[in-house]
């Protein structure tokens, strides 16, 4: 199997054994871009030169005899919504196509101390408000597996970037599934951490009280090892947890034995594939088969949890947005007159569609005289949906259901939003409730990649991994590479 193909934990091995040098491997994910980035289109800007000379450096401390990080010299990719300091972060929006950042995000300092590769940043939906990637002002950035179809979204670059194997693991962001449905439709492993576990700072806001940053990766154990490197307290970060993070590796033990699994009857009701469904209960019959009890269980409010979440975020987009006026920074319309002419037609040029929707959207919910009738409310909604999980989770240790209510779906054919925004469907409560929750493949449908969803309580992702690592290394459908990988399906 060629070094591109190969998972993080692999390569760092073969770093360590002097097997190949960081350079070398920099170089064959760099050469792997140029092969098939014009056909899939994952990045938004490479960092060749810079990705270079950081894995230099860890070829001369390797050379000196010294101890390197998990991570050290494997080249990932970066959302683009993550600031990287002299590196252009654009959030894939005309708004910020011009816009250097200053500073480092938290989880890139933290990256690189460990002498992680920054090899690019990853395409996403515009402001990472999108399920297809398709809301880019850029390009749109087509599935490993299937090149007419959509990689999901909002992180659809960085989920296509490692299952092309344009790069070893990735980062991405989730407010309402971004991580795990571009995992689902691509057969990786994304990790939404519990909000907190991560530091936000330096993550362009979306909906500031559901987003999280996580990783994107070949298999289990590498979603571990970049956990541990991106976790722990952050002082810029108010919502962060002031605690220390463990070493997610030891979750790594084939063995569920005894453990609790909730299904949630809510999840496999009307709109999900037959044959989606079909992979995803094979799924759990085979976690049962692994040792663990499977228990019905229900989650009574899933049903107002989309409705509940488009009132909530956008409410807190149109906030977070509102600093997007080019008067700072980014883009400024031409000719302008006065004040409100350029900031009205900077706002009307910046923005896309999807995002000026989700903008009035949010405005109006907040307006006087609606606040009560909708965000109140959907703030009191929220609270039932946290209390259904809490329920639940007194009873298992963890949940399983399906990521997607799909396979991927072609480029261009969700055209109503409505049914864009359903896509989100079984990955929004997680986020409502602040939960782990991991994708990881559990068969194919049609040539095409389906996802098993593992939730977990509250900074429990030692669960969520050991179950997930269980199943995967016993069902073994992450040794699949998509067909651009070199390996058809």
């Amino acid at each position: 199997m060629a070094l591109y193909n190969l998972p993080a934990h692999e390569l760092g091995n073969k770093l360590r054994k002097k097997e190949v040098s960081s350079v070398e491997l920099t170089r064959g994910f760099l050469n792997r871009i140029a092969e098939v980035e014009p056909e899939i289109g994952a990045f938004v800007t490479l960092c060749g030169e810079t990705a270079l000379e950081s894995a230099a450096l860890v070829d001369a401390k390797i050379g000196r005899g010294e101890p390197i990080a998990p991570l050290a010299g494997i080249a990932g990719a970066i959302k683009d919504i993550l600031c990287i300091k002299g590196v252009k972060t654009t959030c894939s929006s005309h708004i910020l196509d011009n816009f250097i950042a200053p500073y480092d995000a938290t989880v890139i300092a933290k990256l690189k101390q460990n002498d992680a590769v920054f090899i690019g940043k990853a395409n996403m939906d515009e402001f990472a408000m999108g399920s297809t990637t398709e809301t880019s002002y850029f390009k749109k950035t087509k599935n490993p597996w299937a090149l007419d179809c959509t990689p999901g979204g909002s992180s659809g670059g960085s989920a296509a970037s490692v299952a092309a194997g344009e790069a070893a693991w990735s980062l991405g962001s989730d407010t309402g599934g971004s991580i795990r449905q571009p995992a689902s439709f691509t057969g990786t492993v994304g990790l939404k951490p519990t909000y907190g576990r991560v530091s936000r700072y330096g993550c362009v806001a979306f909906a500031s009280s559901l987003d999280q940053v996580g990783p994107i990766t070949r298999d289990v154990t590498d979603c571990a090892l970049v956990l541990n490197a991106i976790s722990g307290h952050c002082e810029h970060d108010s919502t962060s947890y002031n605690l220390a993070a463990p070493d997610f590796t030891k979750a790594l033990t084939p063995d569920i034995k005894g453990m609790k699994i909730g299904v949630p009857k809510e999840y496999f009701g009307a709109g999900l594939d037959k044959m989606v469904e079909e992979k995803v209960r094979g799924a759990i019959k085979h976690l049962s088969g692994l040792g663990a009890e499977i228990v019905d269980v229900s989650l009574p409010h899933t049903e107002y949890a989309v409705a509940t979440y488009y009132i909530i975020a956008p409410a807190e987009a149109s906030a977070n947005l509102a600093r997007f006026d080019g008067v700072k920074y980014g883009y400024r319309a031409p000719g302008c007159r006065n004040l409100i002419e350029m900031t009205v037609k900077t706002r009307t040029q910046g923005f896309g569609n999807e995002v000026k929707r989700r903008i009035m959207l949010g405005t109006y919910v907040l307006s006087s005289g609606y606040y009560d009738a909708y965000y109140n409310k959907a703030m009191k909604v929220r609270t039932l949906i946290i209390e259904d999980f809490k329920k639940v989770f007194g009873k298992v240790d963890i949940l399983a259901c399906p990521t997607a209510p799909t396979t991927a779906l072609p480029l261009g054919s969700m055209l109503d939003p409505l049914s864009i925004y359903m896509l989100d469907v079984y990955t929004i409560p997680v986020n409502m409730a602040g939960l782990p929750g991991i994708s990881l493949p559990c068969g194919f449908s049609g040539g095409k990649p389906v996802g098993l969803q593992l939730i977990g309580r509250a900074l429990d992702e030692m669960s969520v991994l050991r179950a997930a690592y269980t199943y995967e290394q016993s069902a073994g459908f992450h040794k699949t590479a998509a067909p651009l990988g070199g390996v058809s399906a």
